[in-house]
């Protein structure tokens, strides 16, 4: 059995990006770059990674003949769109219920691009000639908003759910127009990973009425460019939990994909914001029933509110295959979780996590063809100085669940800038290549 750091039949997987420097593979695991993409750039979700490197892996392995291609973590569709600029079939599954909304949004793009602009220009006629709303805002628009740009997204808002707001797909790519402006329009700052910060405002704050026009002109001529290069427009996202089975989900030649990290990101609170702006939320405290719920278990947040027993976690079968290297490390965390302040609920964080996990190697394994390839992009993590061996114990539950055997290839390494920081243990981020 090949074990983690052995090559084998991802050797070539190598070939494909020999030709890429230094700098550009090191961010070949971010979102960032996905901003400068057509399509990709309607939303920006930093919990994601490299569209083009998505389609070099696909352009590599495609080679004439149409693959399945399965995102089981689609967030808001890097996979799906790389999947449909090189003529594959890609299915994604989303558990969060906005960003699901959003990647269902973006896979609207096949529509006339007359259409759409017909569309929005009437939208915005309408909320320009429309009166300001007078409910009292939640308190974290009043914090994020002068009252003329609160008033102008509000009345967009109130326009596009009293006329438009059907569920076609014109309607949800103006759903996603005003979405996607929210963040341009508030005097609020955004921190790296998108949680919002009220107390740091920000120099530039666009005007909502023209941030709408400039985002929809966008929007048209990216259609435009996707529908001349001959986009398949083949691709579906489906609200569902990975951790679950999926009726008609089969045969799938290859698996693409970014599950969340063990590493205390709130994905839920990545979009509080747009989604206090829609009224899904009204606070930080809603989180947990709107979105939170759904998600693998990867914050302490999330194993917080659920309330988590650690021995009940530690004794699922589920987790057989790293269960001693895993318990001793899920204790270590109980221990020194009283020693600091915040006394964060990492030890059954890890161990949620780890067990999620295991549910969701289990359903790829039987829907993924023999001989089939998966790529986890992922990274390690390291709580209260605690290391978790991400990528190997994910490797390990992989094989547990029937496949042949794991690399690991590191793309780049984290957590180096360390001053004023109190965790310092080297981490890293990679591609977790694993054998159907």
């Amino acid at each position: 059995m090949k074990q983690s750091g052995q090559l084998g039949l991802f050797d070539d997987i190598d070939v494909a990006v020999q030709g890429l420097t230094a700098r550009k593979k090191a961010r070949e695991g971010a979102f960032t770059d996905n901003m400068g993409l057509r399509i990709h750039r309607w939303f920006r979700y930093s919990a994601g990674f490299s569209a083009e490197w998505v389609e070099s892996v696909l352009a590599r392995h495609t080679s004439g003949e149409v693959q399945n291609v399965l995102d089981p973590f689609a967030g808001v569709g890097t996979t799906l769109l790389a999947c449909e600029a090189q003529g594959a079939t890609g299915t994604g599954f989303e558990a969060h219920p906005f960003v699901y909304r959003v990647a269902r949004a973006k896979s609207g793009w096949n529509v006339p691009p007359s259409a759409l602009r017909e569309s929005y220009e009437e939208l915005l006629g309408h909320a320009r000639g429309r009166q300001a709303g007078r409910s009292q805002p939640a308190a974290l628009m009043q914090k994020c908003f002068t009252q003329e740009s609160f008033e102008r997204l509000g009345r967009l808002k109130l326009v596009f759910l009293e006329e438009y707001n059907n569920g076609t797909t014109l309607s949800e790519l103006l759903w996603l127009g005003i979405t996607a402006i929210i963040r341009s329009c508030s005097i609020a700052g955004t921190a790296q990973w998108q949680y919002v910060l009220p107390n740091k405002q920000k120099a530039n704050v666009r005007d909502p009425f023209d941030a709408f026009v400039w985002k929809m002109e966008e929007m048209a001529d990216d259609i435009e460019y996707a529908q001349r290069a001959g986009w398949s427009g083949s691709s579906t996202v489906l609200r569902h939990d990975a951790r679950e089975d999926c009726e008609g989900v089969k045969h799938v030649d290859m698996v693409i994909t970014s599950p969340p990290y063990p590493n205390n990101y709130d994905y839920a609170d990545a979009t509080r914001l747009e989604m206090t702006f829609w009224g899904e939320v009204e606070g930080w405290g809603d989180l947990q029933g709107a979105a939170r719920q759904y998600l693998v278990r990867s914050c302490s947040q999330h194993s917080a509110a659920e309330k988590l027993d650690l021995e009940e976690l530690l004794g699922d079968p589920a987790i057989a295959a790293i269960h001693e290297e895993l318990s001793r490390t899920c204790r270590e965390l109980e221990k020194v979780r009283l020693t600091r302040g915040g006394k964060k609920t990492y030890h059954t964080m890890a161990a949620a996590y780890f067990v999620d996990m295991a549910r969701v190697l289990q359903r790829l394994r039987r829907v993924c063809k023999d001989g089939g390839q998966m790529c986890l992009v992922i990274g390690d993590s390291a709580p209260y100085g605690v290391h978790l061996a991400v990528e190997r114990w994910l490797g390990e539950l992989a094989v547990h669940a029937g496949f042949c055997g794991f690399t690991f290839e590191k793309i780049r390494d984290r957590n180096t800038k360390w001053k004023n920081r109190k965790h310092r243990v080297p981490l890293h981020e990679g591609r977790l290549w694993i054998e159907g």
